[in-house]
């Protein structure tokens, strides 16, 4: 058996030689992997839990309950509604009362009606025509008592007889006018404020029958069922809490040495610990106020370091991103470095 001989001195060096080029080499890859990624800025957040907590504007009683606690809705979904009943019969009135008003104004409008008018008239023809006899019997009651052939107490009955007849012309002739003309301009005012109160009403019935209906404001998930069918509520008394999902904010934090380097509209990629899926989107607000890290937020400083809030707006949002989970956001800086941020 052969014992293999230690290396020589010229061995031992090329062995070094090629250590050293290799430790060189990964260095110098390091380097410029730690190069490429200077504009690179990893900040730590939590998709935003936004909830809203739906309820009727008019009081009344729970007849339906479409949807259970994590069923999901879209927009224009209806979620829930009340006994309608009474609204409907206050629609009914209010629409009757239209009616009424609208008929008193037309008929304020036109005027009377032409028979009204003809029997004005025939009446003044009538007023006219005794009052023509009158004046007569008044005429030759005066001739008789110049020739004697009368008493005075005659000729003062014609007189009187005279003067009331020509009374009631007057009386008949504005009748006439009246009739004539219709009614007064302030009546008709009252006619049109009547049924602009009228239809002010039914806007207001209509509005609460639509009321008795909730639909969903947004696409989201439910996650409490406040009330059950047959329950008695108030109006604003929240029957369903939802969970909005369209868009989809992120809450994050950057502390002040790095505020330059980022601003609105700054391009973000997003993952998750659950999956390998990349999300984008963009910071959509920073805010103003320096505030100390919260609790629940991980970041690579001091907890009691300052920072400054910001959001930011998912567009590719799918399942995957759910209210609460924490998220690692990476900040594509390149170009934005040295800018001083905004908030709006």
């Amino acid at each position: 058996m052969r014992i293999p001989s230690l290396p020589t001195g010229k061995t031992r060096r090329i062995v070094i030689a090629a250590a050293v080029i290799l430790m060189g080499g990964a260095l110098a890859s390091w380097l410029l992997r730690d190069h490429g990624n200077q504009d690179a800025l990893l900040l730590y957040g939590n998709v935003d839990i936004r909830e809203v907590e739906l309820a009727f504007r008019q009081p009344g009683r729970l007849a339906s309950m479409a949807f259970d606690e994590g069923d999901a809705v879209t927009t224009g979904a209806v979620m829930a509604q009340l006994d309608a009943t009474p609204y409907r019969e206050k629609l009914a009135a209010a629409e009757a009362e239209l009616q009424a008003a609208q008929a008193q104004l037309e008929k304020l409008q036109r005027g009377n009606r032409p028979q009204e008018i003809a029997q004005a008239r025939e009446q003044v023809r009538q007023v006219q025509a005794a009052a023509t006899e009158a004046e007569r019997n008044f005429k030759r009651q005066d001739i008789l008592l110049k020739s004697g052939a009368s008493s005075q107490h005659s000729a003062d009955a014609a007189r009187a007889a005279r003067d009331q007849s020509a009374a009631n012309l007057a009386a008949a002739n504005a009748s006439l006018s009246l009739a004539s003309a219709g009614f007064r301009s302030e009546d008709i005012a009252a006619g049109k404020a009547r049924v602009a109160a009228a239809t002010a009403t039914l806007a207001q019935a209509r509005t609460a029958l639509a009321d008795a209906t909730l639909t969903a404001p947004s696409n989201g998930i439910v996650i409490a069922r406040v009330r059950e069918p047959g329950s008695m509520v108030a109006s604003s008394t929240p029957v369903y809490s939802l969970s909005l999902r369209d868009p989809v904010y992120l809450r994050a934090y950057v502390g002040e040495s790095d505020l330059g380097r980022i601003a609105p509209g700054t391009k973000v990629r997003v993952r998750t610990d659950s999956s390998d899926t990349v999300y984008h989107g963009q910071i959509g607000f920073i805010s103003p106020r320096a505030e100390f890290t919260p609790k629940t937020v991980e970041t690579t400083d001091l907890r009691t370091d300052l920072v400054y809030r910001l959001r930011v707006v998912v567009s590719d949002a799918d399942e995957g991103l759910r209210q609460g989970m924490p998220v690692t956001i990476d900040v594509d800086t390149t170009g934005v470095a040295g800018q001083p941020a905004r908030g709006h």
